[in-house]
């Protein structure tokens, strides 16, 4: 395909269905350049599941729990500000303010883009039409190419399916409609995490069940340390290794039948329980069986390294092409399928694709573990630095934090990194443009890092490997 900058009517016509970080970025590109744009969601304006009810309502409240805690450290430090006293109404109207403004500023982008913005449901006819369904009404869409960009949606197990607004999803959980005594969260992701820790925050004694032996399965174990360490102060109970039979709703609450490792049943009563078991691609549904898509068995798009699904008029991104299903990952891969669509060479090839778990602590990674590197052959070593040996941290009474480079052997390549502390997530790109440009330890190790700040961790991990960091002496190495 090619770019036609021709009369309208001429224009390649490009279909977007799903306004999500995935589905309008990749309007605004297409748009952008020259094409005959058309986005397709159910929603009045762009933004998707992340910014409606996702990534960013979670970090407003994750932010107002941060600062709870902050208050309530500060007696450490000689200030006393006393419990807080929270209007729950008032802080879900300021997170529905935030909502509000930032989806209103994309329906503002989306218009200076030129983008059509179709609101309804969107089902596939063939490889180069749609219909929008909007309540009794049908409207056909023509393409000549289709970006799916419809995301994902909270997973329940189908033996905790009850009828109660007792029991919620992440979408439930971020509506704030009380705060409850008592919550019980099913699943030790980042989801039930992030939103677990909002809630104890705020008030409510949160009890964590996960069936897996750790919480936050498939992260370092070192890095999920100092993060239970942290929130098993501040939740009522963490419990792995269990797993919850099944829900039950009795006068002013749930009742929840748990089982330990060895199979030992007990019954456990909450005011609410939150269920974060993870998310499934929406690909259903969608007509995709009409055109010669495959969808694989846990109902992800299968798509080539242009995002290209086996219907070459169709391309796919974000959470419904598969993991890891991260907002930042489908604005990448949205400027790859439309570079593909006007004939561009384009690529999705990442080396460091940074993940993020919005704790406090919060928890980031990008590249390859030392166990990556062990899989795929390669000569590595990993080395940390602990911000026990960090001014900033110390002073800032947060100083249980590590920062990790995985480095090859050899070449002294920066393979990866992973840090736990907070702002852990602002620090990753740092990493994240390490590993995708090939640097060296001693170009981390030699660039001059501020201080005091966070950002030093970096460069005096780096230091470590070469044995030569002034605040710490790595005796195994």
């Amino acid at each position: 395909m090619v770019n036609d900058n021709s009369p309208t009517s001429d224009k390649l016509r490009l279909v977007v269905l799903g306004a999500g970080p995935g589905g309008y970025p990749a309007a605004f590109h297409a748009a952008e350049r020259g094409l005959d744009v058309t986005l397709v969601d159910t929603r009045p304006q762009p933004g998707g599941v992340c910014l409606y009810e996702g990534c960013i309502p979670s970090k407003a409240f994750l932010h107002v729990g941060k600062l709870i805690r902050e208050a309530r450290h500060a007696s450490e430090w000689g200030v006393s500000f006393g419990e807080p006293d929270i209007d729950v109404d008032a802080l879900r109207d300021w997170k529905d303010s935030v909502v509000r403004k930032m989806t209103n500023g994309l329906g503002l982008l989306r218009r200076q883009h030129n983008v059509q913005y179709q609101q309804g449901y969107g089902r596939i006819r063939d490889a180069s039409q749609l219909n929008v369904e909007s309540n009794s009404e049908v409207l056909p869409v023509d393409f000549d190419a289709l970006i799916v960009a419809t995301g994902s949606t909270p997973i329940t197990p189908r033996s905790l399916q009850i009828e109660s607004d007792r029991v919620m999803d992440s979408t439930d959980a971020l509506e704030l409609r009380d705060v409850p005594e008592s919550l019980l969260v099913i699943g030790g992701g980042y989801i039930g995490l992030e939103l677990g820790t909002v809630y104890a925050e705020l008030g409510a004694e949160v009890t964590v069940v996960e069936s897996l032996p750790q919480i936050l399965t498939g992260v370092e174990h070192d890095l999920v340390r100092v993060l239970a360490r942290s929130l098993r102060a501040r939740l009522k109970a963490i419990k792995v290794n269990t797993t919850v039979v099944s829900l039950a709703e009795v006068e002013g609450g749930i009742e929840a039948v748990i089982a330990d490792k060895e199979g030992v049943e007990r019954t456990e009563r909450f005011e609410r329980v939150l269920i974060a078991t993870g998310r499934r691609p929406n690909s259903a549904g969608l007509g995709l069986h009409r055109t010669r898509v495959h969808i694989d068995d846990s109902g992800f798009i299968l798509t080539d390294v242009q995002r290209r699904t086996a219907e070459p008029s169709i391309f796919a991104i974000g959470d419904v092409a598969g993991e890891p299903m991260l907002a930042h990952k489908a604005t990448a891969e949205a400027s790859v399928a439309v570079e593909a669509i006007v004939g561009e060479p384009s690529s999705f090839r990442p080396l460091a694709v940074p993940a993020v778990i919005f704790t406090d602590p919060e928890i980031a990674w990008c590249g390859l573990t030392q166990s990556d590197a062990t899989a795929l052959d390669i000569d590595a070593v990993t080395v940390s630095f602990p911000w026990a040996a960090l001014g900033r941290a110390s002073a800032s009474g947060r100083n249980d934090g590590l920062t990790r480079l995985v480095i090859e052997r050899g070449s002294e390549r920066i393979l990866g990194m992973q840090i736990v502390g907070p702002g852990a997530g602002e620090l990753i790109g740092e990493g994240v443009l390490a590993v995708e440009m090939g640097a060296r330890a001693s170009d981390l190790a030699e660039s001059i890092h501020a201080h005091p700040t966070l950002n030093e961790s970096i460069m005096e991990a780096a230091q470590v490997f070469f044995g030569r960091s002034p605040h710490y002496v790595n005796r195994r190495r």
